[in-house]
């Protein structure tokens, strides 16, 4: 049996979208998939606060685990967002316990506001988690002070998943959606998908909502359609 859904005896003329529903992840630390690629940054944030910088940048491509790693973080320590902009007080909120800034080179910041939040941390004996998807010589800082504040911040990267780690994470997103795939078929798309998660999220996506609108279990045949028109979008694109 592929799913817990139960397939409808004949499949409808006309294929209805469902709705669409929340589907929430589970992000505490025993739900952690931890593989080689994850090791060192998950041994990083289970050291808190016995970190080696106050400052901390976790990178990694696109649903690699950063905020999952980051909502961890903030279960454990108590840590608060802030967004480095004038006005938004980040550098105070620093001050007073550690923090967390996600998405720096996608969300931006203000260069004087961030390097007030690094020596508001260092200060005051706080901690600061930063995720991004690139690392912080990329990110086109022109202030110096800045520059040299994140020279001095701890790196981890997190690495490209691997065929294994891929079929347990896809395992993971269809039980959070209280689905429970054959891993024949888990092995099926992950040799034919692309290698990276925020790709599984994206499979494991459409063929939920395919297999709601024709209601039907979730097959090979049915994984296989899925692949074909991901390949056909990145053909187009």
């Amino acid at each position: 049996m592929a799913d817990v859904r139960k397939p409808t005896e004949r499949r409808g003329a006309a294929e209805q979208l469902p709705l669409v529903f929340d589907h929430g992840s589970a992000t505490g630390r025993d739900d952690l998939l931890v593989s080689e690629r994850l090791a060192a940054a998950v041994a990083l944030i289970d050291s808190w606060p016995a970190w080696p910088a106050p400052v901390v940048v976790l990178t990694g491509p696109a649903g690699s685990g950063k905020s999952h790693l980051a909502e961890i973080f903030r279960q454990q320590s108590g840590a608060v967002d802030i967004d480095p902009q004038p006005g938004r007080d980040a550098p105070a909120v620093a001050a007073l316990g550690p923090v967390v800034f996600e998405d720096a080179d996608r969300q931006g910041f203000d260069e004087v506001e961030l390097f007030h939040v690094i020596n508001s941390v260092k200060q005051h004996g706080t901690t600061l988690l930063i995720t991004s998807r690139s690392f912080p010589p990329s990110w086109n800082v022109t202030l110096a002070d800045l520059r040299s504040r994140l020279k001095a911040a701890t790196v981890v990267e997190i690495g490209t998943p691997d065929e294994d780690l891929l079929g347990q994470v896809i395992m993971k997103l269809f039980a959070d959606r209280q689905l429970y795939i054959d891993d024949k078929i888990v092995s099926y798309i992950v040799q034919r998908m692309e290698r990276s998660f925020s790709a599984a999220q994206e499979i494991v996506d459409r063929l939920d909502k395919l297999a709601l609108a024709r209601r039907a279990r979730i097959t090979r045949s049915l994984a296989a359609e899925v692949l074909g028109a991901l390949e056909a979008t990145t053909d187009e694109g």
